[in-house]
């Protein structure tokens, strides 16, 4: 296969991928974002791997770029490699998130989950300790949607199977929620 080939492939999952976004879904994120942005609440992201990547983007984004004098109080839990190494040594890599969330999170600050798989199990316990703390509770999924498509409050899931497409989806869901709270803050 050419490079021309596997670009106009790609392209076109891309595009396929992003017919799968519902609107509503959208809505009800930037609905999250902004209550909380209003209301001084929390953000938290979490991912692995490239989805960490687009956690630590999304936060830049939501932190500086909507709104240059007070943007949105976000944090994400893989950012701090000292307590993520701690945790994933002392109590297990699947609550480097979860154990976060019970010291940093209050009732109605905000989580949302970044997972191609929805399966990983930090991220897993992430959205089960936000459910019990009273958290509002977001993912964005890939493949079969997983574990955390179903533990989600709310979820926009993209049925395909391609790692990369999902992560891109990742990204483009940040930037469509950073751009409309920029343009309609109130």
């Amino acid at each position: 296969m050419s490079v021309a080939e596997d670009y106009a492939l790609y392209v076109e999952k891309l595009n396929l991928a992003l017919q799968q976004i519902a609107p509503g879904k959208i809505d009800i994120l930037i609905a999250l974002l902004r209550d909380a942005w209003r209301n001084q609440q929390r953000v938290f992201l979490c991912g692995n791997g490239g989805s960490a990547g687009n956690a630590l983007h999304i936060a830049n984004d939501f932190i500086y770029g909507i709104s240059h004098n007070r943007g949105i109080d976000v944090e994400v839990l893989c950012a701090n490699q000292s307590v993520v190494t701690c945790l994933a040594n002392d109590i297990g890599y699947d609550a480097i998130f979860s154990q976060q969330l019970r010291v940093k999170a209050h009732k109605d600050d905000v989580l949302i989950a970044f997972s191609g798989s929805g399966n990983s199990p930090n991220i897993v316990n992430a959205l089960k300790t936000a459910e019990e703390m009273g958290l509002k509770t977001f993912a964005v999924v890939a493949f079969s949607g997983g574990k955390c498509k179903a533990l989600a409050q709310n979820c926009i899931h993209i049925k395909m199977d391609d790692m990369q497409i999902a992560e891109d989806l990742q990204v483009i869901v940040g930037h469509i929620c950073m751009q409309h709270l920029c343009k309609h803050p109130e």
